[in-house]
């Protein structure tokens, strides 16, 4: 893992046996609010995951490497700014374009529309995307979210990462 992905990383289970697997938390590129990626971060690591949290403002090919990188068990991308589905769309197809990423769990959640509670079709879109699901913050809640979650399988592949010391 190099040093910049390090940043942020915990886990709140103790030896790598005992973690579930590991999620990458960002938001898409435009939205440069942080305190819901702690958040998240929090809820994901109480569930058993170590926690990658790239922070706001995440390019896509930045998300794309990363992912790549740390081959994920899951990526939450969340959004505050309203511009979610916009940039949640985008985001989608990159990581989708990636071989490896093809069959990772991607989420995307928040305020995902700036006009508020996203239809049904918006989120259908985003699911015909390639999105796993779609956690609009005016339709869903913590709960479901945490359920989703729960219900991953455990990761199956040993957790063989390395750290780059910069």
């Amino acid at each position: 893992m190099s040093a910049g992905l390090t940043h942020g990383a915990t886990s709140a289970v103790g030896a790598a046996g005992d973690r579930r697997g590991t999620v990458v938390v960002t938001t898409v590129a435009s939205d440069s609010h942080t305190w819901n990626l702690v958040f998240l971060q929090l809820l994901i690591e109480e569930l058993g995951y170590q926690v990658i949290n790239l922070g706001p403002c995440v390019p896509d090919q930045v998300l794309v490497d990363a992912c790549r990188e740390t081959a994920p068990d899951l990526v939450v991308i969340s959004s505050v700014n309203g511009h979610g589905h916009q940039d949640g769309l985008r985001v989608i197809d990159a990581l989708r374009a990636c071989g490896e990423l093809t069959s990772t769990p991607v989420v995307i959640g928040g305020k995902l529309g700036v006009a508020g509670q996203q239809s049904d079709a918006a989120i259908g879109e985003l699911i015909s995307a390639g999105f796993d699901a779609v956690f609009d913050d005016a339709s869903t809640t913590t709960r479901e979210f945490s359920r989703f979650v729960g219900a991953l399988p455990a990761a199956t592949r040993a957790l063989e990462r390395t750290e780059v010391v910069a």
